[in-house]
């Protein structure tokens, strides 16, 4: 170092230069300043963002009180579900009552960790990025908490406001709610397809079991469905449903929520998806329909929101015997019928799989009613008919089962009936297992049980199918009662001193002009025989038109009229004319069965009633009805006059018109009166045991004759009596105890004042004939076809009916 010439010390070294910056750390400096800046100002935009909308976010203090739209369901008095109304089929189930295996299968695909994270899972969202950069489809990251504000707050679109609002909602949510409470909305709330929301509806849409009785493979099945309920669907897409099952099962056993073998177990596991034809709900659409109305009167719109529950008087075993019973009498008439031919032709492609899609389409047109099914036709010929039903099965159809449709097999049967290839006609199943032609019944029908001694309903069918006609017979249908409405006569007459014994002459009788104010009127019995003298009691078991129109000439129509209002019956519709001895006036299936209870019952008049209690979605009851039992407030006629009505129409049922039914029932405590009309246009039979009161009635909406030789005996009664093998299995023989005022004389009873001689002994012929009016003027001449002043058939409200 050279000294320093002034000083003489050494000189310092010159410095050194200077490098230049690099342009890679000038450019990293610069990122990291804009990454600063950035933060901060995202910082600050969520800063701004959540002074201004966290402020404004929801309420969700109201979901620590979860209450979801739940629908209005109806039950049978046993608990079964027969009715279930609004857009959302829901079962809200406490978080503790769900299956672990259903929490399991459902954390398993949609936030293994739930509850490890505080509503916004980083670690998921980190791997669902970079499992993205490597896929065609993005995989999602939201937990179940952002699902959860997502579902119940906001709206499905995808902007940066709304998955802020939605990231907000969450923490609001996390801090707010427990976990478990954020999991029992969540599987309360989801739309799973097919109008399910939850996943113990969907247990019960899809599988047709509650939630408690799911397998591993149902859980993870219905654990799919959140993601696209249709795309999943295991109804319409099954295939696609099991592939993502199967990826779910693999899932629950990567988080050890089950073992190797209980995966490898499920995925073996055979599934049955429940389809819209398996419904196991009881048949009662007609009720469900009546107590949503009576339901929707009470509560407006609400009741299909509130998770009402409805409980009726139903019993399920008598509504299903009651249901099958009505359809078997419905479609063994309509084997008697003409065959009408196939609903439908259509063109059968060529190509295999062009077949099959216009056979499905189809047969989507023409769907099953209940076991009356659609097919198709492949081939046909006089011997062998080759069908295929939905999902390819093909059926044979030969022998005995071408016999309903035997005329559309002929070479000169007409075009429309004419059965060929492409024909869409209608099969059921034989008792035999074999397969039969058959098509859907044009006639309709009415079925009503209820029990006598309180009015309570235990089974009602307003028609063949709810589907296909939803005009319920039971409550609405005004028809003609035929000889079904004798008893009510008779009841009058024994107030009148008539007697079972009382004799009365089955004699031809004839109305001229003077007497009818129009043309003349000459009735007949059913058979166009008159037997001369006979005992009451004789007479109303052979149902012999002639003696009903000479007691009722002894009562006096008037009279007559006012007495049948005792029994709920409307005067108005039943006019004061001879006619009224034969049925003519107006009444419904609903009416019939009170009117008979009153015989049954010892002679108290009771109320048709549905409803015995309403309770909320959390089990209080609500509303709770129970008629008081008969009382002598209510008598309608007296017991005694009961009591020996009881006899004669046990008469009918073991000897006269109805005696099939002690035949087949085996038991004497059987009572009742068939009933048909002029020309066979309306049948009855209307029967009761001490327990239970049942009408069936049978007969065109149109009126019309169902044909010359069809009697209530032959079409109605049949019907009575399958329903009531099942539904008198185990009631013990109730047979009535003679009430005070009767004696028994000779095997025959008697009011006591009429034991002995008193009463009416006879009643002649016809001379007394101008004693009342014989049928309405410019009525029918030549029989008691239909009252002018009662309508066939007219609506009335089901809450007039109903009302207590």
């Amino acid at each position: 170092m050279p000294p320093d010439q002034e000083s003489g010390r050494a000189a310092p070294p010159p410095p050194s230069p200077r490098r230049p910056r690099s342009l890679l750390g000038r450019a990293f400096l610069w990122l990291v300043g804009i990454g600063l800046a950035g933060t901060v100002s995202v910082l600050i935009v969520v800063a701004v963002a959540l002074s201004v909308a966290y402020p404004n976010l929801p309420d969700v203090s109201d979901l620590q009180d979860y209450r979801p739209k739940l629908p209005l369901r109806v039950y049978s008095s046993d608990g079964v579900l027969i009715g279930e109304f609004g857009e959302e089929r829901r079962s809200l189930t406490p978080i503790a009552e769900i299956p672990q295996v259903m929490k399991n299968a459902v954390l398993a695909i949609e936030d293994a960790r739930f509850y490890s994270h505080g509503g916004v899972d980083y670690i998921g969202m980190l791997r669902a990025a970079i499992a993205n950069l490597g896929r065609a489809k993005s995989q999602g990251a939201s937990t179940i908490t952002m699902q959860v504000a997502r579902n119940v707050y906001l709206s499905s679109e995808k902007t940066f406001t709304r998955k802020l609002y939605e990231v907000l909602l969450t923490f609001k949510l996390e801090h707010t709610l427990s976990k478990d409470q954020i999991l029992e909305i969540y599987m309360n709330q989801i739309y799973l397809g097919n109008r399910a929301y939850g996943f113990a509806a969907a247990s019960e849409t899809y599988f047709g079991k509650p939630m408690k009785e799911l397998t591993v493979a149902e859980a993870a099945m219905l654990a799919g469905l959140p993601k696209a309920p249709s795309a999943y669907n295991p109804i319409s897409n099954p295939e696609r449903a099991r592939t993502r099952q199967q990826y779910i099962i693999d899932r629950m056993e990567e988080n050890h929520f089950i073992s190797a073998a209980q995966a490898a177990a499920a995925k073996q596991q055979e599934l049955h998806i429940r389809s819209a034809a398996d419904d196991t709900r009881a048949h009662a659409d007609y009720v469900a329909e009546m107590v949503r109305q009576l339901v929707f009167a009470q509560y407006g719109d609400d009741a299909y929101t509130r998770g009402l529950n409805v409980y009726t008087t139903l019993n399920a075993v008598q509504q299903e015997a009651a249901y099958k019973a009505l359809r078997k009498g419905i479609m063994d008439y309509e084997k008697r019928q003409i065959y009408r031919g196939p609903e439908e032709f259509i063109e059968l492609p060529a190509a295999a799989k062009d077949r099959e899609e216009a056979i499905d389409d189809a047969l989507g047109d023409h769907p099953d009613n209940g076991d009356v099914m659609s097919a198709v036709v492949l081939e046909a010929s006089p011997k062998k008919i080759v069908a295929e039903r939905q999902g390819g099965e093909r059926l044979e159809i030969v022998g005995e089962g071408l016999r309903p449709a035997q005329s559309g097999l002929l070479d000169k049967a007409q075009p429309k009936v004419k059965i060929r290839p492409g024909a869409v006609i209608r099969v059921m199943k034989t008792p035999k297992n074999t397969w039969e032609i058959t098509q859907l019944p044009e006639v309709e029908g009415a079925f009503v049980a209820a029990d006598p001694r309180d009015g309570a309903i235990h089974a009602l069918v307003g028609g063949f199918d709810f589907n296909k006609n939803k005009f319920n017979h039971v409550t609405q249908a005004w028809r003609q009662p035929g000889s079904g409405f004798k008893p009510f006569i008779y009841s009058a007459a024994l107030e009148k001193g008539f007697t079972p014994t009382t004799i009365v002459n089955d004699a031809p009788l004839f109305f001229d002009a003077g007497v009818t104010g129009g043309q003349p009127w000459e009735p007949k019995n059913y058979d166009g025989k008159f037997e001369g003298p006979m005992p009451l009691h004789t007479a109303l078991a052979k149902s012999k038109n002639m003696v009903s129109i000479r007691i009722l000439q002894a009562v006096g129509t008037q009279t007559a009229q006012e007495w049948i209002s005792r029994f709920g019956f409307d005067p108005e519709k039943h006019p004061p004319y001879l006619t009224m001895a034969l049925g003519a006036g107006s009444v419904t299936p609903m009416q019939m069965a009170m009117g008979y209870s009153v015989f049954a019952n010892g002679g108290f008049r009771v109320n048709p009633w549905l409803i015995s209690r309403i309770t909320d979605q959390k089990g209080k009851v609500l509303v709770e009805s129970q008629p008081p039992l008969p009382n002598e407030s209510v008598r309608a006629i007296d017991a005694r006059n009961a009591f020996i009505m009881e006899r004669l129409l046990q008469e009918v049922a073991r000897s006269g018109t109805a005696a099939r039914a002690q035949a087949m029932l085996k038991r004497p405590d059987l009572y009742g009166k068939t009933g048909t009309t002029n020309d066979s246009i309306d049948t009855w039979f209307n029967g009761f045991q001490p327990s239970l009161v049942a009408i069936v009635w049978m007969g065109y909406d149109q009126p019309r004759s169902l044909g010359d030789r069809e009697t209530g005996g032959g079409l109605s009664l049949p019907v009575w009596i399958d329903f009531m093998q099942t539904a008198l299995k185990g009631v013990p023989v109730m047979e009535p105890t003679p009430p005070e005022g009767v004696v028994n004389v000779n095997g025959e009873w008697y009011y006591d004042e009429y034991a002995r001689g008193g009463g009416v002994a006879s009643l002649g012929g016809a001379s007394d004939a101008a004693a009342a009016p014989a049928a309405p003027a410019g009525g029918d001449a030549t029989a008691p076809a239909r009252a002018p002043a009662a309508p066939v058939e007219e609506r009335k409200s089901i809450l007039d009916l109903f009302r207590n």
